[in-house]
């Protein structure tokens, strides 16, 4: 479980096949701040852009750590596969530590697109087009989680296409994240707040007569 407040920004170091087909996965080493992997032991979750990952070997002296992507998780996923990558980083929450952002599982619901990233006053204006198969969980002023970051949706506008979703981001969470580097295009992992997924549920399953 994780809360969508970014702990790091990383990047992909390096990517190597763990087959030759479709069907296998890649092993990534992800390069870390220093100090980043101080407190982090093998079998450790560790979130890459929101998506869950588990730590199979970590280098402190390099700030190195490797994770194994399936690949049905790479189907799933942005980006996860290019060396370069810039990733923001979160370590998976501990039953001390404060819920600074919403509850998030680090599974990937949905691929969305940046429509527009723009500067406005001191803040920016961020929009993504969401999948329409995410729009009925997508509410003014409820969480979304863009590229593992909790962010608060300032509002929604359904299309053919999808739900174009807008964001307003502070200059900090602009200089402590991966999101400055996004651009017009730019494919991003959207989660839906965990919330929206049981009322759905709710609303959908029908008393037993």
């Amino acid at each position: 479980m994780f809360t969508g407040i970014i702990t790091g920004v990383g990047r992909i170091a390096a990517v190597h096949d763990l087959g030759r087909s479709l069907d296998h996965g890649k092993r990534l080493e992800i390069s870390t701040p220093a100090h980043y992997l101080d407190d982090v032991g093998l079998g450790d979750s560790i979130a890459l852009n929101g998506a869950c990952m588990t730590v199979i070997a970590f280098d402190v002296a390099r700030n190195v750590f490797s994770i194994d992507i399936s690949a049905e998780s790479l189907h799933k996923t942005a980006e996860l596969n290019k060396i370069g990558t810039t990733l923001n980083l979160e370590k998976a929450l501990r039953p001390n530590d404060r819920l600074g952002g919403h509850i998030v599982s680090g599974h990937v619901d949905g691929i969305g697109s940046v429509s527009q990233f723009v500067q406005i006053g001191e803040s920016w204006l961020l929009q993504v087009l969401a999948p329409p198969t995410l729009a009925k969980y997508l509410a003014y002023k409820g969480s979304i989680t863009v590229n593992g970051v909790s962010l608060t949706v300032n509002q929604v506008q359904d299309q053919e296409d999808g739900c174009l979703v807008s964001i307003n981001l502070i200059p900090h969470t602009v200089d402590n994240t991966a999101l400055g580097s996004l651009r017009a295009g730019s494919p991003v992992n959207l989660e839906i707040d965990t919330v929206a997924r049981y009322v759905e549920r709710m609303l959908c399953l029908k008393d037993p007569q």
